[in-house]
């Protein structure tokens, strides 16, 4: 009986939506309605409306969505007959419906998503063993040893607690490689790295074969392990002390459990936070997956495997033959394969490991072309929607998951619409400038306040478009060929702890001046169009509105493949722990105010230090979090800057043991509460209005920025063209 009554509700309540959009009504109340619609959504915005009012501002956004997405469908697409216009007009109208279907799916998951879950304390008594498997292929001993000696001092019982470095660059097939420098490296990579694990206390294990990548080699550290958990960092995820802590407890709680994620915290900028200067001030990208989209997946049992800074039951993964090695995204896959056969998963929202993200504009694009090949096998080859085994909710989020990487094709089409009307006048969108005000730009609105409410403080507004779009041009070749060949795409590892020591231009940043210089044409086919047509000029305005946006984002694009110098090798954190400074047998007070992997900076309560030391080894002295005992780091001075009563020290260190590494570890990764704090700083939401104007000023600025290193890269050119031109004439 209560399901007939559901089953009735939902069909009333469908019929009533339906004649809701459907009504047919003249443009000026179809305008009164839109700007009524915008008023009560920022109305609630305002007043900070949560909870039943979030979903009221949803539900009146919908409304507007659904009735553009029937006008649009009716009204406006070009006739048949003129394939010259129906055939890009289609396009456009797929790209459009593709970004409804996307927020509607972000809706479901997104609209009202779990709370950060509370801390679940382990039982002292009944805590399991744990293999913690650090995957490698071609990262540096160093950046490996800070890692391990961190995984070695998480808070855990040490019998309980088993380190593995698995060496996917020291393989024998590696090191009996025909290539004799390939094979040369190998080999010394293989006792360095044999010679580091034994210092730390770590297993080092290696294999024959690279066969699988990333999936294979985890599964080769599985065959070599028994531990009832197995946790998994990157090379360059370095884990909290309490990360184990605040992740086995949930095992206790649900035998089918499979998997604990936890956040990727990245202590660098990614290159279009590094080039724009955006990271000590707003969020970052990931924050708005694993802020927020992480939650909403974990509301419907369907947070998945990201691959790192995760707990996995090895009771589960034996059920499935380990990880899954079909795609080159094997963490995905692994979970769509055990959420199918029955196994839960949750999503701990703390930072509990710091990381590194690409730190060049081309490494950046690498990494996201394999994120987006790997999604596109898993669609190719698993196909969510009918995968046998998952809820439907399940199935929606993880096609939201993978159709997210589809976005190359709309971005493209929007880009480039405007231009077939202002370069070829062909009509893909017939509609006046009356009711593109009334339908279009209330959509434009709407979407772009749903996106406010739905993400905040996570994601200011554009930021997403100005990422989509960099990323388009060098993802949609790659999105093409692995639908052409979804076997084709290989395992690429991703480019970190690099360093641009000079002020340059991308390497692969060409198009991007390419586009904008089009896109200026375009703008200034407009102002003629406008005047040389006037009977057309309130479409003319309207397309050429649509281009100006492109080209303030095609602007901005421009900053972001600028590629700043940075003096520092790695990123500083902030720490403020107290220490001893030692140097030329003298001891003073002091405080550690930032760290990196590379060294520090002090502050020595000494106003009169000696500019001597500069080039001196020296020591500090600090108690770690992991013991009573102070433990001492040696270290070489690099500048000595006075400030009042006290000298600011730079320190770059000097690790000559493993116990060296820990106390790295220990300064840089151990508390992961400074990981939250800093978090917590960046989220703010500035408003659509407020965030729409630091938007243009900042694409202002960089478009006028991007241009200057465009200009100067083409100096060496014009002088060496002039210099051969020279050689020839003599």
């Amino acid at each position: 009986m209560r399901k007939a009554r559901s089953v009735f509700i939902w069909a009333v309540v469908s019929l009533c939506l339906i004649v809701l959009i459907t009504l047919p009504v003249n443009l000026q109340t179809q305008l009164i309605t839109s700007i009524t619609v915008v008023t009560v959504m920022a109305l609630i915005k305002v007043f900070k409306g949560e909870g039943t009012w979030r979903l009221v501002a949803l539900a009146f956004g919908t409304s507007i969505v659904l009735r553009y997405v029937y006008w649009r469908t009716t009204n406006t697409l070009p006739p048949v007959n003129q394939p010259e216009n129906f055939i890009p007009g289609l396009l456009l109208y797929l790209a459009e419906m593709y970004s409804v279907a996307m927020l509607a799916l972000s809706l479901f998951i997104v609209a009202t998503p779990l709370p950060p879950r509370p801390s679940r304390a382990a039982n002292p008594g009944r805590l399991p063993h744990v293999d913690v498997f650090v995957p490698s292929y071609n990262e540096d001993a160093g950046l490996l040893g800070n890692t391990l000696a961190a995984a070695k001092a998480m808070d855990y019982p040490a019998e309980k607690l088993h380190v593995w470095l698995l060496d996917d660059g020291g393989t024998l097939q590696k090191r009996n490689s025909g290539k004799l420098l390939e094979a040369q490296a190998a080999a010394a990579r293989h006792i360095e790295l044999k010679k580091l694990c034994e210092d730390l206390d770590v297993s080092y294990l290696t294999r024959d074969r690279n066969e699988h990548a990333k999936a294979g080699n985890l599964n080769n550290g599985m065959k070599h392990s028994t531990g009832e958990l197995i946790a998994v960092f990157d090379a360059d995820h370095a884990p909290a002390r309490d990360f184990l802590l605040e992740t086995v407890g949930y095992f206790e709680d649900d035998p089918k459990l499979f998997l604990v994620q936890t956040p990727h915290f990245f202590i660098n900028p990614d290159p279009l936070e590094r080039n724009l200067r955006t990271f000590d001030k707003m969020p970052s990208e990931n924050e708005m997956f694993y802020g927020i989209i992480q939650r909403g997946l974990d509301k419907w049992n369907a947070a998945f495997f990201c691959g790192s800074a995760a707990v996995l039951s090895r009771r589960a993964l034996d059920s499935q033959n380990g990880f899954s090695g079909i795609s080159i995204t094997e963490d995905c896959e692994t979970a769509l394969a055990l959420h199918g056969s029955g196994w839960n998963s949750i999503y701990v929202d703390k930072p509990l490991i710091a990381g590194l993200q690409p730190a060049t504009f081309a490494s950046f694009i690498g990494q996201r072309s394999r994120w987006a090949q790997g999604m596109m096998q898993i669609l190719r080859f698993r196909f969510p929607l009918l995968k046998r085994g998952l809820s439907i909710p399940q199935r929606l989020c993880y096609m939201s998951s993978t159709l997210f990487w589809l976005f190359p094709f709309p971005r493209t089409i929007f880009l480039f619409a405007p231009l077939f009307y202002l370069f070829f006048d062909l009509e893909i969108f017939t509609a006046s400038g009356g009711e593109f005000l009334a339908y279009t730009l209330a959509y434009m609105l709407v979407n772009l306040m749903m996106q406010n409410y739905l993400y905040g403080s996570f994601r200011w507004p554009w930021i997403s478009e100005l990422y989509e779009y960099v990323q388009t041009v060098h993802l949609l070749p790659a999105v093409i060929s692995v639908m052409l060949n979804p076997r084709k795409p290989t395992f690429k590892v991703t480019a970190k702890d690099e360093s641009i020591a000079v002020s340059r231009l991308s390497e692969i940043s060409r198009p991007f001046f390419v586009i904008f210089a089009v896109q200026i044409i375009a703008l200034v086919i407009t102002i003629y169009r406008i005047y040389a047509e006037p009977y057309k000029a309130d479409v003319t305005l309207v397309v050429g509105g649509w281009n100006l946006i492109n080209l303030i984002m095609a602007g901005c694009a421009l900053g972001v493949v600028s590629e700043r110098g940075e003096r520092a090798l790695s990123r500083r954190v902030r720490v403020n722990r107290r220490c001893e400074f030692g140097a030329n047998g003298k001891w003073y007070t002091a405080s550690i105010e930032d760290v990196s992997v590379h060294g520090a900076r002090l502050h020595i309560f000494n106003k009169q230090l000696d500019e001597m030391l500069v080039g001196a080894v020296g020591e500090i002295r600090f108690r770690p979090y992991s013991g009573a005992e102070l433990e001492t780091l040696p270290l070489i001075v690099r500048n000595i800057e006075p400030s009042g009563d006290i000298s600011n020290v730079g320190c770059q260190y000097v690790p000559k043991s493993a116990l060296d590494h820990r106390l790295i570890a220990d300064l840089m990764f151990a508390n992961s509460g400074q990981w939250t704090e800093f978090q917590a700083s960046r989220r703010r939401n500035p408003g659509l209005i407020r965030g729409t104007i630091w938007f243009l000023g900042l694409s202002f600025y960089q478009t006028s920025r991007g241009l200057v290193y465009f200009f100067r890269s083409m100096r060496p050119e014009r002088e060496a063209q002039q210099q051969a031109a020279k050689v020839n004439a003599g």
